[in-house]
């Protein structure tokens, strides 16, 4: 092997380099077919309705910018968002991969669901919001949320593409970079009665009349969650929904059937997270579900509601009849304090928020 080695090597004793053919690195935004660049910027619009359609974006970045008493609508799934100089403007937005971000933006309406949401240099924002991490404002003030709330026909495929989770909303969870000491708050909360139409108006036309949209808490695509208002009642149930392929349409339906027993026990908040065997043995307290929690991301929720402890357990065991799902439920009011801390503590752990 020495032999061969010293063959190799230069008079000056260094090997010599190898030559490679190593292509060159090559980025999603080098794909893009730049001769449509234009089709994804919304660049000065007075006055006007622009309508981006389902397929027309399929993914891409969107830029919306030095906009004034417009109406806009992207219909489809997107990368990134970002809105600049818009003033008076009702904004809505298909699913976000990744983030949208509005700066020096005035007096405008918005619905988006993202990944991460953050604004600044704003200014009287109101925004109905699904957010998979925390909500972050800086620079901004009289910043008003609400949970997000719509549907259309292909808006379900639309978040599977995006990579959202509907049980992962943290709408009501603001960071605020910027508070003022001694003064209100620079964002709150929108009142539970608000309607998503009141601030973006739902299009016309007859391929939007095909898309089916609505925009009440009973249709939308995204569980309605009650978020960090004050909640009515000292007593919360804690819900769990083991992964065994249909565990998310066995928690909606759920959500839809204990609406119809009571409408007074209000969906706190969701979080789908995947739980190892000792994190299921430290929330809830026992080996039962180490093997359950192993099968992939279970879905927890929280509700709250004089007798909502019983009447969970209640519809749990009426929906679960003739089923192989396995459902944890609080049994007692002071056992779900505990395990909802235990619960969404972890949850807010391994979400990072």
């Amino acid at each position: 092997m020495g032999c061969i080695l010293s063959c190799l090597k230069k008079n000056n004793g260094q090997m010599p380099l190898e030559e490679t053919t190593e292509e060159p690195k090559v980025y999603s935004w080098d794909k893009r077919d730049r001769s449509r660049a234009s089709d994804f910027i919304i660049d000065g619009k007075k006055g006007e309705t622009v309508i981006k359609h389902v397929g027309s974006v399929n993914g891409e970045q969107i830029v919306i910018q030095n906009c004034q008493d417009s109406s806009i609508y992207v219909f489809d799934h997107i990368a990134t968002v970002n809105v600049d100089d818009c003033i008076n403007c009702s904004i809505f937005l298909g699913p976000i991969k990744s983030s949208v971000f509005i700066r020096d933006c005035k007096q405008c309406r918005v619905v988006v669901a993202c990944q991460q949401f953050r604004t600044r240099d704003c200014f009287q924002i109101d925004t109905f919001l699904l957010c998979g991490t925390q909500p972050i404002i800086e620079s901004s003030s009289r910043m008003k949320f609400a949970c997000y709330r719509y549907y259309y026909s292909q808006l379900d495929s639309h978040f599977k593409s995006a990579g959202l989770s509907i049980f992962n909303n943290n709408w009501s969870n603001i960071h605020d970079f910027t508070p003022v000491p001694g003064e209100d708050l620079n964002f709150s909360y929108l009142p539970v009665d608000s309607k998503v139409e009141d601030f973006v108006p739902v299009p016309q036309g007859e391929e939007i009349e095909s898309m089916q949209i609505k925009t009440d808490e009973n249709n939308s695509v995204v569980p309605m969650t009650w978020g960090k208002r004050t909640k009515l009642s000292r007593e919360s149930c804690l819900l769990v929904f083991f992964n065994d392929g249909g565990s998310s349409e066995r928690a909606l339906k759920f959500l839809h059937s204990i609406k119809s027993h009571d409408a007074n026990c209000i969906l706190v908040q969701t979080k789908e997270v995947s739980m190892g065997p000792e994190d299921a043995r430290r929330v809830f307290g026992s080996d039962s579900y180490v093997k359950a929690v192993q099968q992939g991301p279970v879905i927890g929720i929280q509700m709250n509601g004089d007798n909502c402890v019983s009447l969970c357990q209640s519809v749990i065991l009426e929906l679960m009849k003739g089923t192989t799902g396995l459902v944890f439920v609080s049994q007692s009011v002071a056992a779900a304090e505990t395990q909802i801390d235990n619960f969404y503590s972890f949850a807010e752990m391994q979400m990072g928020i």
